[in-house]
């Protein structure tokens, strides 16, 4: 067996796979097991500084029914453009690494439906590996996670992926932690080899699109990304170490898995239905992005955060969360102040305008002035105790 690959599967009995099956993701994570924190605690101590919002988690609940409802509206209206853009990035990465293996490494949680399709994508035609790793805004990307994977693969066809940008802090950490790693770069490019389905940030080395779609897996939680939670920075994890190149698992981040969700889960039937959409309409298109495109859009991203912070006096723009499926998780996992909405006849923000009704959570409708972003959720600001 080809060493990467003997690599790999000493990689696959150290990781786990959550509810996926083994050939669609290996997380390099621990399980932990951590006392849920309430919504209204949580956003106290993130915003007073006395804890990191990596260090706590709070409850996720199964979907409503009206969530669901809404995740079928997505489906119907998506699968078929995510099913299409999945091949457009997917002939692009064919054709960037061609003939050689491909390393993909989503971030957990949001790059890891799309990981999953990828990975299945690519490897019809050649060689592919996928695992899952943590990165944490603020805290950085799990080195020692990353660290195993270079040891047994290499930087050279080493690929990130993640869902969607929103202001593109993901990447912005992702390019600060690896600035010594510049096998993780192409030429003529500042940021690592990031692959998304939306950039609305402008971030990205590879996306499908600009556009703020109702992107089917951005609007649930965990029954979708394989019944684990977003992840853990556990307190003992000793950074320096682990960038000097130590890369044992128990330096690795951690997760929950969601057992009690397991009646809902529906990862593995969503990969199969896209997976089936794809075979039914196979494609050859190429993503069409360049630096120039990534630009533009990063300059339309910033001057609407700019105005949306200056408009409502957001001093801390991590209050600011924009995208639809950013707007959403928000909403689910954060204490909202303000949705704001560019048309309200959308039907892709109708999930928003719902919590919003059913919270009591102000809506403004701002058209054109939100730029790239359908819906944007404003986070509440807590006064101090």
């Amino acid at each position: 067996m080809d060493k990467n690959y003997a690599g790999a599967s000493n990689l696959n009995t150290l990781g786990f796979h959550g509810s996926y099956r083994p050939q669609d993701v290996t997380f390099l994570l621990n399980i932990d097991d951590i006392e849920p924190t309430p919504l209204a605690e949580k956003e106290y101590l993130i915003q007073s500084g006395k804890k990191h919002y990596s260090q706590m988690i709070s409850v996720e609940h199964p979907p409503s029914k009206e969530q669901m409802r809404h995740f079928q509206y997505a489906f119907e209206q998506g699968a078929e453009r995510l099913a299409a853009d999945v091949q457009k990035i997917g002939n692009s990465l064919l054709s960037r690494f061609k003939n050689q293996p491909i390393i993909l490494v989503s971030l957990v949680r949001a790059g890891v439906p799309l990981g999953v399709l990828l990975k299945h994508y690519i490897e019809k035609n050649q060689q592919c590996v996928h695992y899952g790793i943590s990165i944490i805004r603020d805290r950085g990307i799990d080195f020692a996670a990353l660290h195993a994977i270079i040891d047994q693969h290499g930087a050279e066809n080493i690929v990130f992926v993640d869902g969607w940008t929103g202001k593109g802090a993901i990447c912005r950490e992702l390019t600060q932690n690896l600035a010594d790693y510049p096998a993780l770069f192409d030429p003529g490019w500042d940021i690592p080899r990031l692959v998304t389905l939306a950039d609305l940030g402008g971030y990205s080395w590879l996306s499908a699109s600009c556009e703020d779609w109702l992107i089917p897996f951005g609007i649930l939680g965990s029954v979708i990304s394989g019944l684990i939670s977003r992840t853990i920075l556990k307190d003992h994890i000793d950074f320096e170490l682990a960038k000097k190149n130590c890369y044992e698992p128990k330096n690795w981040h951690s997760c929950l898995v969601y057992k009690h969700l397991a009646e809902y889960d529906i990862s593995t039937d969503f990969i199969d239905k896209i997976l089936n959409i794809i075979g039914q309409n196979p494609s050859t298109d190429l993503a069409h992005w360049n630096n120039h495109i990534r630009l533009t859009q990063q300059k339309i991203c910033l001057d609407t955060i700019a105005w949306i912070s200056d408009t409502y006096s957001i001093k801390n723009i991590n209050r600011i969360k924009p995208s639809i499926a950013e707007a959403t998780r928000a909403v689910l996992r954060r204490v909202p102040e303000k949705i704001l909405i560019r048309d309200s006849s959308n039907p892709h923000v109708q999930l928003l305008l719902h919590f919003a009704k059913e919270q009591n959570i102000p809506v403004d409708i701002l058209g054109p002035k939100l730029g790239p972003y359908h819906a944007v959720t404003l986070i509440k600001k807590v006064e101090k105790k």
